[in-house]
């Protein structure tokens, strides 16, 4: 590795407002405050999301009022072109963009048909703007739920299954083959632990067809699992032993709710950590071990905690390794810990922001999950609204 551009630690603090909402107008700024003060109540978010699920349903004209809200705080826009504005005023802050079709909970060819080719859109556009390091998608925008769960029981896919499941694998190798022929990094998202073993089995499939000159195809590791760590670690020693590059996205967690109700329901031991204490942990051990093997493990952290961030930089500066090494990424999600994002930016790491965009009907489900987690993730509205109301506050002293 060229250690020459020696990394020193910057002075850097994610308290600097002036830094993190430079790209907002004083209007985009109050709007934001006040889209996060109503968040910070739990209870008029879940009375929101009730009466939002309720008019769409009678098909009240409300669809103005989300976009102009919760949807452009938290959304790029409905179509890749909508999403130009967020893309370029992201790339003025020096962060890059990962385009996320955020269709969910659809399940039939036709929906299969039109998320390929929006998977495939947006690995053409990451193919011709840098301003996009990477791509991204989920297995179930693909597959059907239940034949990834069925694939990975005991008795596998039955005969009648087989075929349907290997179609969804041709538009999987379709997708992977272009990313590959385009040289476009892509992440391949994290879900619910039944579907997770599939998930994991034909990603690293993927990955030893495509990775052998750097990492194209990327997992998504969630360390809020019990066994996350040592599938991580497994994973790398794969990487060293097939010779191929393991490309890592190290996330906490974003199913937790769904995943204690099911432990409850079927009467299994929960997959996940007893508490948040060992999930930072192992994602911390973790995101030091993909560090320590940097020739081999490119990475990305998608996380909204100041304190990984903080070790990964008091790390690389140990290790001498430059802000901007190549392997090395920072994510967080568009609209959320932009004091995060763009300090990181600002200081020289490499810094992307994860995009949502989609029909606004069709992206409610990821918006009432991103709003419920805000609520639910102990202080993240709380510092959010912070955050905001000190930036206004400077603004009107300044």
């Amino acid at each position: 590795m060229n250690k020459t551009n020696a990394s020193t630690l910057p002075q850097l603090s994610f308290e600097d407002t002036q830094i993190a909402f430079a790209s907002k107008s004083n209007f985009k700024l109050k709007k934001a405050y006040w889209i996060f003060a109503l968040m910070n109540q739990n209870w008029l978010v879940k009375l929101g999301t009730f009466f939002i699920k309720l008019f769409l349903f009678l098909h009240f004209p409300i669809k103005k009022l989300i976009k102009s809200t919760i949807f452009e705080q938290f959304c790029g826009g409905e179509t890749i072109q909508e999403c130009k504005q967020t893309i370029d005023q992201l790339q003025q802050g020096k962060i890059g963009t990962i385009l996320d079709y955020s269709v969910e909970g659809e399940e039939n060819e036709k929906s299969f048909q039109i998320t390929k080719h929006e998977i495939l859109k947006t690995i053409q556009k990451a193919h011709e703007n840098q301003a996009i390091p990477f791509a991204v998608f989920k297995m179930t925008g693909i597959f059907q739920a239940d034949l990834l769960e069925e694939f990975q029981t005991e008795s596998g896919l039955t005969e009648d299954n087989e075929e349907t499941f290997q179609h969804s694998k041709e538009i999987l190798i379709e997708i992977c083959q272009l990313a590959y022929d385009l040289k476009v990094r892509l992440f391949i998202d994290a879900e619910e632990s039944w579907l997770q073993g599939t998930i994991d089995t034909l990603t690293y499939e993927m990955m030893e067809r495509f990775n052998h000159e750097t990492a194209i195809i990327f997992n998504t590791f969630q360390m809020y699992r019990v066994d996350m760590l040592e599938n991580l670690t497994n994973a790398i020693k794969a990487a060293k032993d097939k010779s191929y590059f393991l490309g890592v996205k190290l996330v906490r967690g974003a199913y937790l709710e769904k995943e204690r109700q099911r432990a409850h329901e079927d009467e299994y031991s929960e997959p996940l950590h007893k508490d948040k204490e060992h999930t930072d942990q192992d994602f911390n051990t973790g995101m030091l071990a993909c560090l320590t093997n940097i020739e081999r493990v490119h990475f990305c952290i998608g996380t909204h905690n100041e304190y990984s961030c903080k070790l990964l930089l008091e790390e690389m500066a140990k290790q001498h390794i430059p802000h901007n090494h190549p392997n090395i990424y920072f994510a967080q999600l568009l609209g959320m810990s932009d004091n995060i994002s763009y300090n990181l930016a600002s200081a020289g790491y490499n810094v992307a922001k994860y995009v949502p965009y989609g029909p606004v009907e069709s992206v409610m489900p990821y918006l009432f999950r991103r709003a419920e987690e805000n609520s639910s993730i102990a202080g993240q509205t709380s510092r959010e609204f912070t955050l905001l109301l000190n930036e206004v506050k400077r603004r009107k002293n300044a």
